[in-house]
């Protein structure tokens, strides 16, 4: 029975790394993940003025309630959406001048929702080129709060932000939700905030966020549910076995809901208190399913649905279109050059399986979603190639080596 190591989780890793730096004292993260996303944000951190000591399997925030120890920071944030999202708001707690700025792909990423509420709070903020988009300096002088009214359509993360921010204000937050995507992201921010000692209230769409502050704790982060993802389906595909320990029943992330599509395909599908473990049965069903709330494992079962017994159509998923890339567009393609019939509209993907695909180059559109879902694929179908292999170091800069050896298991 194949066990496979997951790195930690990038979604706790970010949040926790904001959580203790915000914190009154020193946090220690067990186990955070080390990519190229998370040793951004901790690097924008030391850039603000924050203290983060790294060893291999733990990580140590010496934290700052009163906003970054430097007067002024020129941040550089990779690619990392969250860290391109939280850093700016953490920075607007404190008293400075900081800019922030992205890769070209980040670059494109909207961000006026978020950017938005934090004008409406007070908050002295300047998109130096682009409307919505960094570059951005925030000249900052702690916040009052107070009520906001936000956006978070696009994405979760802008309601995080503003849900991390809300314990660093004088007042606190009501924050006030017109739509709201990827729900289960923001269950993991509320846990996360109550092991840092503050308790969030829901009060329909509205959250009210108390001020007074984080206290500081030592962390472990689960490993990723979104990575796992690919690891799950190469067993429902191939016939064979995955556990990853660390994922079971308590897990915070909702993305570990992908097995649940995996059962309703025909696998079998074990969650027990600290595991879980897929097994493919030789069937894969297809079906329609809604994955508005797990949208960042819509490529793994596009990936595995040219080889489902029927049509699997995925819906709700119009926020995937502003990712790292247009992912349902890139899915769309790569199948097609893949030889599958697909169709596809404003919020979802319908995928025909047919004849059997024939290996080509995948176009990983520097997302590594798009690598990592269609090394799965290449499980059944040989000949397939990546034209930016490496973009996985965003998340698991070991993922080729692990799912090799996966491979040779299976």
């Amino acid at each position: 029975m194949p066990v496979v190591d997951i790195p930690g989780s990038k979604s706790i890793t970010a949040r926790a790394l904001f959580l203790a730096a915000a914190a009154d004292g020193v946090t220690t993260l067990v186990r955070p993940l080390r990519s190229d996303d998370t040793e951004g944000f901790a690097e924008g951190l030391v850039s603000l003025g924050y203290r983060v000591g790294r060893t291999p399997d733990s990580w140590q925030v010496d934290g700052r309630p009163q906003g970054p120890a430097a007067a002024g920071a020129d941040v550089y944030c990779r690619d990392g959406a969250t860290t391109a999202r939280f850093l700016p708001t953490l920075a607007a707690a404190g008293h400075g001048t900081y800019r922030f700025d992205a890769s070209e792909q980040m670059r494109r990423r909207p961000l006026l929702p978020l950017t938005r509420a934090l004008r409406d709070l007070g908050v002295d903020l300047r998109h130096e080129e682009r409307e919505g988009h960094h570059p951005l300096t925030v000249a900052a002088k702690g916040v009052v709060g107070g009520e906001v009214t936000l956006d978070a359509g696009q994405s979760s993360q802008y309601l995080t932000a503003l849900l991390l921010l809300g314990p660093l204000t004088e007042q606190g937050l009501r924050i006030h939700v017109t739509d709201l995507v990827s729900v289960p992201y923001i269950e993991i921010t509320l846990a996360m905030m109550r092991a840092f000692g503050v308790e969030v209230t829901r009060e329909g769409n509205d959250f009210v966020v108390p001020a007074g502050g984080y206290r500081a704790t030592t962390y472990a982060i689960e490993p990723d549910a979104s990575t796992s993802s690919y690891f799950f389906a190469a067993a429902a595909l191939t016939g064979g076995e995955v556990t990853v320990p660390g994922l079971g029943e308590g897990a915070l992330q909702g993305d570990l809901g992908f097995v649940e599509v995996l059962r309703r395909m025909g696998a079998d599908v074990e969650i027990g208190v600290d595991r879980t473990t897929v097994r493919g049965t030789g069937e894969l069903r297809g079906l329609t399913v809604n994955m508005r709330d797990i949208s960042d494992t819509m490529p793994t079962l596009a990936a595995i649905a040219p080889f489902a017994s029927g049509s699997v159509r995925i819906e709700d998923v119009a926020n995937t279109r502003v990712k790292e890339c247009d992912r349902l567009e890139a899915c769309a393609e790569n199948l097609r050059r893949l030889g599958v019939r697909v169709e596809t509209g404003p919020d979802w993907i319908e995928i025909h399986p047919g004849a059997e695909p024939n290996g080509t180059e995948i176009m990983s559109c520097g997302d590594h979603r798009i690598v990592m879902s269609f090394a799965v694929t290449g499980l059944r179908v040989p000949g397939i190639s990546f034209d930016d292999p490496g973009c996985v170091r965003k998340t698991f800069p070991g993922f080729h080596e692990e799912f090799g050896a996966l491979r040779a298991r299976l």
